[in-house]
C-alpha cells in the first residue's frame, strides 16, 4: 500500500489547533485549558457525523461519544477509542527551542507539548475514523471515551468503564510508540504505579550547623536513609511478578541494544548490568524512582542545618503485581528506615494496576495484519514501562486491546521539545483506517 509521506496541511492546522490549547491537568491555573482541549475533541465527533459531550467529573473532564457505522445492516462490531487530551507541563521553558503550545515543524518533526502524548497520536484515530464516516465507509461503530487526568493518574476513565454497560467488542489506544524509525510495535502490557508524596520533620525549627551540626538530626540526611529503604529495591517490591514469556523476551534481541537507547536518550548507566537489562527492568520490572526532592537550601551558601524536607517519589509496578500488597510493603520499609526522632508523613497521590493484553486475540490478530500493509512491517509484541489505567479496566471487561503509537525513543515524551515525525501523519492515519476496516471482521456482542 502507498500512502503519501507528506502530511496533508489542512489535517496539520486542525491538529495545531488542538495543541496550542495548554491543557495541563498537573496546575490548577489550566483548569479552562483542560475543559476547552475537551470542547475541542466534542465538536471534532459531532462534525465527523457522531454525537459526543462533556461529562464533568469531581477531577477533570470526560469526553463521551460515538459514530455509527455508516451501513444500516445490524450486527456491526463496536469499537471504543481511547485517549487522553491532558499534557505534561512544558517545564523547564528555557530548554525548548520553539514555543511548547505554539507547533511547528523543523527537520521534518512536529515540536510542541503534547505532539505524542497524547493529542498527535490520538488524532491520527479520530482523522481516520472522521474519514470514514465522511465516506460513508465506516463498517463498524465507533465509541470514543478520552479523559483529561491520564497525566495526573486520574481514575475518571476507570470509573466511566466500570459502569458502562455498553462494552466495546475491541479497544484501540494511540498512546505509545516504536522502538525505532518505522518498527511498528503493540503493547501487550503496561506496568502500574503508586505515586507518594513525602514529609520529614526533625525539629522545630532550621539551626546553625555550627552549633548543632554533629548533635542535631539533618532532615536532608534523615531523608536520603528513609529513600534509600525502598530506592534499593529489597525483595519485598519485587513480589507477585509475572515474568515475561520466552517470546517476549525474544523479541527485545529484535529491539536496539540497551546500552544504545541509554546513549540516545542522553542518560548514564545506573550501574554496570543496567544496560544489559535494560528490556527487563523497563517493561517487565518494578522500578523506584525518586521525582523531586526540596530541602534546606541548595542555591546559595547558607549554613543551615535543615529540619524539614519533602519528596515526590513513586514505584512502577510490574504486571502481576498487586497495588495494595506493594502499598503495604513500600509504606512499612519507608517507615522502618526512618531514623529516630524524625516524624515522617506519607500521602498517597495516585496509583493504578498493571496490566497485560492477550497477544492471540483475534483483534489483535486483525490489526496486526492491518498495519502489515500499510507500514510493510508486521507489528513487534512488546510490553510498555508507562502506566495505562485503561488497559487493566479493560482487560476487567474482557475487552481486548490494541495498544501501540507512533512516537519514536527521541520523541521527547515528558520532556522538553517534544515532537512527532511529521510524515507519521499520514501513514498513521492510514494505519489506524486500516486497522478499523479490519476490525469489522470481529463477531459482535
Amino acid at each position: 500500500m502507498t500512502i503519501s509521506e507528506t502530511p496533508d496541511q489542512a489535517w496539520l492546522e486542525e491538529l495545531y489547533e488542538w495543541l496550542r490549547i495548554p491543557s495541563i491537568s498537573a496546575d490548577p491555573a489550566h483548569a479552562e485549558d483542560v475543559q476547552q482541549a475537551g470542547r475541542w475533541l466534542r465538536d471534532f465527533v459531532q462534525h465527523a457525523g457522531g454525537e459526543a459531550e462533556i461529562r464533568q467529573t469531581e477531577t477533570s473532564p470526560l469526553v463521551v461519544g460515538e459514530i455509527p457505522a455508516s451501513s444500516a445492516a445490524n450486527g456491526a462490531p463496536t469499537i471504543l477509542l481511547y485517549g487522553h487530551f491532558d499534557v505534561q507541563p512544558p517545564a523547564p521553558l528555557d530548554l525548548w527551542e520553539s514555543e511548547p503550545f505554539e507547533p511547528e515543524i523543523r527537520d521534518g518533526y512536529i515540536y510542541a507539548r503534547g505532539a505524542v502524548d497524547d493529542k498527535g497520536n490520538a488524532y491520527l484515530l479520530l482523522k481516520a475514523a472522521q474519514l470514514l464516516a465522511s465516506e460513508r465507509a465506516l463498517p463498524v461503530n465507533v465509541r470514543v471515551a478520552f479523559d483529561g487526568e491520564e497525566e495526573t493518574g486520574g481514575h475518571s476513565i476507570v470509573e466511566f468503564l466500570e459502569g458502562d454497560e455498553r462494552g466495546a467488542d475491541a479497544c484501540i489506544i494511540f498512546d505509545s510508540g516504536m522502538p525505532r524509525e518505522d518498527v511498528p510495535a503493540f503493547d501487550l502490557g503496561v506496568r502500574g504505579i503508586i505515586y507518594y508524596h513525602l514529609r520529614l520533620q526533625t525539629g522545630e525549627r532550621d539551626l546553625h550547623s555550627g552549633v548543632f551540626g554533629g548533635a542535631a538530626l539533618n532532615a536532608a540526611h534523615a531523608l536520603m536513609r528513609t529513600l534509600d529503604a525502598v530506592v534499593s529495591m529489597p525483595p519485598e517490591l519485587r513480589a507477585g511478578v509475572t515474568e515475561p514469556t520466552k517470546e517476549e523476551r525474544a523479541s527485545w534481541d529484535e529491539l536496539d541494544p540497551g546500552e544504545a537507547v541509554l546513549a540516545e536518550a542522553g542518560a548514564r548507566a545506573m550501574d554496570e548490568r543496567a544496560a544489559d537489562e535494560f528490556y527487563a527492568r523497563t517493561v517487565a520490572g518494578p522500578a523506584v524512582d525518586v521525582h523531586g526532592i526540596a530541602v534546606g537550601e541548595p542555591n546559595f551558601q547558607k549554613t543551615v542545618l535543615p529540619v524539614a524536607a519533602e519528596a515526590n517519589v513513586s514505584i512502577r509496578l510490574a504486571p502481576g503485581q498487586d497495588v495494595e500488597e506493594i502499598d503495604a510493603a513500600f509504606q512499612g520499609l519507608l517507615r522502618a528506615a526512618t531514623p529516630a526522632g524524625a516524624d515522617l508523613g506519607i500521602e498517597r497521590w495516585a496509583s493504578g494496576p498493571a496490566g497485560l493484553i492477550p497477544p492471540d486475540s483475534p483483534a489483535v490478530r486483525l490489526a496486526q495484519g492491518a498495519f502489515e500493509r500499510v507500514l510493510g512491517r508486521r507489528p513487534l509484541l512488546l510490553r510498555s514501562g508507562g502506566t495505562l489505567p485503561i488497559v487493566p479496566a479493560l482487560a476487567d471487561k474482557g475487552i481486548p486491546t490494541i495498544l501501540s503509537g507512533f512516537a519514536l525513543p527521541g520523541a521527547n515524551m515528558h520532556s522538553p521539545n517534544e515532537r512527532l515525525l511529521a510524515r507519521y501523519v499520514p501513514l498513521g492515519v492510514a494505519a489506524a483506517r486500516e486497522t478499523l476496516v479490519a476490525l469489522a471482521e470481529l463477531p459482535s456482542d
